[in-house]
């Protein structure tokens, strides 16, 4: 969608599209043709990520925790070493293809191959995975019973949503999972054992640090004492639950990184 990188709209299609490309190894990465990276303004609030006409991007007052974590389609708890500027320094950056990407979720992971490679040459950036087992939530149906509505067909799936809300139209529940973990920051495994799509709508009043946020990003307003919890509201409005465990986690550790040469 034109002014976002990403539509939360586009996630589960996006996914899917990452984890194929991903078992894939192009002979080259793709990658930009011409590229900026500044160092953004100091004091600069607030961070913003826009995809313009033909595959360019700007974005603002970005760290690399940041870049990482879109390029590879993790969360920020999922990313672990590197020095410690890659969560206070912040950049500005402005690339743009030799060819025009559609905006369609093929081309959106190209679009994450070319930050990838982006990473690599500007910021020197080596990482390898691993799989590290820890706290998870699981997803479970609660035992007061399923609150999920029937979907209203509209022909592909959605989720829309900021700082306490969160809207589900066709959506499957380890969709949901998968957006809760970014919420939560941490990994949410959907155990539901259901699988249709559903509509529904959720509303909580967060905590410091819930949202739609990354590392390093102000703190918000504590959660007022008469409003439910995220927990409490998954339970009561989607009849729903999350539980605590142990589970394994796939991490993206850090090798190296450096910071840009200013262009």
């Amino acid at each position: 969608m034109p002014g976002r990188l990403f539509a939360v709209a586009a996630l589960a299609a996006i996914h899917v599209a990452v984890q194929a490309v991903a078992a894939q190894t192009p002979d080259k990465p793709p990658a930009f043709e011409v590229a900026s990276i500044k160092p953004a303004a100091p004091n600069q609030p607030g961070m913003g990520m826009q995809r313009l006409p033909g595959g360019r991007i700007n974005m603002k007052n970005v760290t690399l925790r940041v870049l990482i974590s879109l390029a590879w389609d993790i969360r920020d708890f999922q990313i672990t070493g590197g020095p410690a500027w890659i969560d206070s320094d912040r950049f500005d950056i402005l690339a743009k293809p030799e060819t025009e990407i559609p905006d369609n979720p093929e081309g959106r992971v190209r679009l994450l191959q070319m930050i990838r490679t982006l990473a690599a040459d500007r910021f020197g950036l080596v990482c390898h995975r691993e799989t590290k087992e820890t706290n998870v939530y699981a997803l479970v149906v609660a035992k007061n019973g399923l609150k999920l509505a029937a979907p209203t067909p509209q022909g592909h799936a959605s989720m829309m949503g900021g700082r306490g809300k969160l809207e589900g139209k066709d959506a499957k529940p380890a969709d949901l999972a998968r957006l809760l973990s970014t919420i939560l920051g941490r990994t949410v495994l959907d155990k539901t054992e259901l699988s249709g799509e559903y509509d529904f709508n959720l509303q909580w009043t967060p905590d410091i640090g819930d949202g739609l946020a990354f590392k390093g990003a102000p703190p918000e307003s504590p959660r007022a004492a008469d409003g439910p919890s995220i927990f409490t509201a998954i339970q009561e409005q989607l009849g729903l639950k999350l539980e605590s465990q142990k589970g394994p986690v796939e991490m993206l550790v850090v090798d190296r990184a450096e910071k840009p040469a200013e262009n």
